[in-house]
């Protein structure tokens, strides 16, 4: 039994979410191999090599495989697939966008968004926005798995003499999606999903001005990314790739700090996990302080100034 560990990178290291899923691997038993597929992508098989847990590194590269496009990686994970038990994918934007086109053409069920391994064959995942847990059992002989990867800590990165690196040819592709180009939006701030401090605003901001003006020192300050809740994004404070919760990300920083967000199941689904959760809000009934380790009931138009100044 070994499981295949599908690599998120961007041709030149890995991606956190990575590191996640081989934890994820390992406890599916047997051995981990990761693919590497991309071009140019050797240090990406490199870091990969030096994972804790990890017994051979596929790399696979190719002119085709450059931009991560889908259908290309698609081809190549399918044409691996019958030399494994398993086939993990971070449940990252990617990994959702590649994950059910290998399962479709392998012809099994996916199971998605694992947060616990019982066993090779019986998984955990949540529903109804994380209120309830779901035990799956799957009987496929090939198990398409996505990982919500907070679920899972972290594989130590150079913890082990490298593993095995093999190149491994690369297949056809079907040819009928081409790329046509990018444009990639610069942020010197952390990324959203692997941020270890969280600053959050809610639609209490009241317009895109006082939700860069109130949280921008806050987040400069303690070096964090910056999140919205659906209503905030919905009301155009704050950009689309910046909303947390069921239907934005799945966040699980070590300090969450929402402010004048009211705590909707959905965004609670995206952020429950987080370690630490410091909600301000100047309703005490707001659903936040249910889920929150610390709680200050103020104006946050006070209290956030006040929490900078003090820092």
């Amino acid at each position: 039994m070994t499981t295949l560990a599908i690599a998120e990178h961007d041709n030149a290291s890995l991606k956190p979410s990575t590191l996640n899923t081989v934890t994820a691997a390992m406890q599916c038993g047997g051995d981990v191999h990761v693919l590497v597929a991309g071009h140019n992508a050797s240090a990406a098989a490199a870091a990969a090599a030096t994972v804790a847990g990890v017994t051979k590194v596929l790399h696979i590269d190719a002119d085709t495989l450059a931009h991560g496009l889908a259908e290309n990686l698609t081809a190549q994970i399918v044409a691996l697939a019958a030399s494994y038990s398993h086939i993990l994918f971070p449940a990252t934007a990617a990994g959702k966008n590649i994950a059910p086109r290998a399962a479709a053409k392998l012809d099994v069920s996916q199971i998605s968004d694992i947060t616990k391994v019982i066993s090779a064959d019986t998984f955990e995942r949540p529903i109804y926005a994380g209120n309830a847990i779901a035990t799956v059992q799957s009987k496929d002989s090939i198990k398409v798995i996505t990982v919500r990867t907070t679920g899972f800590d972290a594989a130590a990165q150079a913890g082990q003499s490298p593993a095995a690196i093999e190149s491994v040819a690369a297949v056809a592709v079907p040819g009928a999606t081409t790329y046509m180009g990018s444009e990639i939006a610069k942020n010197d701030r952390p990324e959203l999903t692997a941020a270890k401090i969280i600053v959050s605003g809610g639609r209490a901001l009241g317009s895109q001005d006082k939700f860069n003006d109130i949280l921008t020192p806050l987040a400069d300050k303690l070096g964090a990314a910056i999140g919205a809740s659906r209503a905030a994004v919905d009301a155009g404070y704050a950009a689309n790739d910046l909303q947390v919760g069921q239907t934005g990300k799945i966040v699980a920083p070590q300090l969450y700090i929402a402010a004048g967000i009211s705590g909707a199941i959905q965004h609670l689904a995206g952020m429950k996990d987080s370690k630490v959760i410091v909600a301000i809000n100047k309703d005490p009934e707001a659903p936040i302080f249910s889920v929150a380790d610390y709680g200050l009931e103020a104006d946050l138009f006070v209290a956030v100034p006040e929490l900078v100044a003090a820092l």
